[in-house]
C-alpha cells in the first residue's frame, strides 16, 4: 500500500532530524529561552503550509506563554483555492518585494527577541524581507526548511539571499527537494508531502528543549492545560492566569 510507503518516508525524516539535528536544536532552543527568560518574545513565522508550525506551537495544550505568532491572513487562508484570496493571488505575494517589510512595521520588536521562520525552500521574497528586518533590529533569527530544497532552488530576493545565509540557527527538516515523496503510477508527480510532518517534528523537539531550558533556570512557565481531563477542577483557572500573562507581555508588541 501506498500509506505505508508514506509512513515509511515519514519516519525516515523524523530519524534523520533526529540523527543530525538535536545540536542545532539545543542551540535555537537556547536562544529561545534567553528570549523567553527576559519576558520578552519568540515571534514566529511563515506562509502558505508553513504557517501549520506557527499555528501549531501557540496558543495550544501543552504550549506555554513566550511564543507570538505572526501570521498574515493573505498568506495562509487560500482554501477558498480561486476567487477572492486564492492560491494565484498568494503565490504572488509571497513572492512580491517589500510586503514582509511591510509586514514587520506592524509591530514593535526588541533586541532580545528571537525570529523563528519556517519555509520548506527558503527562497521567497516575504520570508527574507522579515528575516532582513529582524537582523537590521539586532534579533537573533532561527529558520526551518529543507536544506536539499534551498540548495537546489535560485534565490529570488534582489539581495540574492536565501533565508538560510541569514539565520544565527538553522534546523533542516531534512525533507527531499519537492516535498512530496510517493510515487504513483503513470503520473508525472508525486503524491504524500512530508515537509508538514517534518515541521511539527521541530516544533516539539525544540520546544519541550526551550521548556527543559527554562524550568532548569528556575524560571516558571505558563502552560495552557487540557481542559478536557476528568477530576481537574483548576484547568480554567491556570489557563486563564496564562491568558492574562500572555495579554500582559504582548500589550508592548
Amino acid at each position: 500500500m501506498l500509506a505505508q510507503q508514506w509512513l515509511a518516508n515519514a519516519r525516515a525524516v523524523m530519524n534523520d532530524i533526529e540523527a543530525t539535528q538535536l545540536s542545532n536544536i539545543r542551540k535555537a532552543a537556547e536562544l529561545m529561552a534567553d528570549s523567553i527568560a527576559a519576558e520578552r518574545w519568540v515571534h514566529t513565522f511563515g506562509c502558505g503550509h508553513a504557517t501549520i508550525p506557527v499555528e501549531e506551537m501557540y496558543p495550544r495544550i501543552g504550549g506555554f506563554v513566550g511564543f507570538h505568532p505572526i501570521v498574515e491572513l493573505p498568506l495562509t487562508f487560500f482554501t477558498r483555492i480561486t476567487g477572492e484570496m486564492g492560491i494565484h493571488q498568494f503565490l504572488f505575494l509571497e513572492r512580491a518585494p517589500g510586503y514582509g517589510d511591510a509586514i514587520m512595521k506592524s509591530y514593535s520588536f526588541d533586541r532580545r527577541d528571537t525570529l523563528w521562520i519556517f519555509s520548506h525552500t527558503g527562497i521567497n521574497n516575504v520570508n527574507i524581507d522579515v528575516a532582513l528586518r529582524a537582523r537590521e533590529l539586532g534579533m537573533k533569527v532561527v529558520a526551518t526548511g529543507s536544506a536539499e530544497q534551498a540548495s537546489s532552488s535560485t534565490a529570488r530576493h534582489p539581495s540574492g539571499k536565501k533565508l538560510f545565509e541569514l539565520a544565527d540557527v538553522v534546523i533542516d527538516t531534512r525533507v527531499p527537494a519537492g516535498d512530496s515523496s510517493v510515487d504513483l503510477p503513470h503520473h508525472r508527480d508525486r503524491v504524500g508531502p512530508v515537509s508538514t510532518m517534518a515541521f511539527v517534528t521541530v516544533v516539539w523537539m525544540t520546544i519541550t528543549t526551550v521548556a527543559e531550558i527554562l524550568a532548569g533556570r528556575g524560571v516558571r512557565l505558563f502552560i495552557h492545560p487540557s481542559h478536557n481531563v476528568p477530576g481537574d477542577t483548576t484547568a480554567h483557572e491556570r489557563l486563564d492566569e496564562a491568558l492574562g500573562e500572555y495579554k500582559r507581555r504582548v500589550a508592548g508588541v
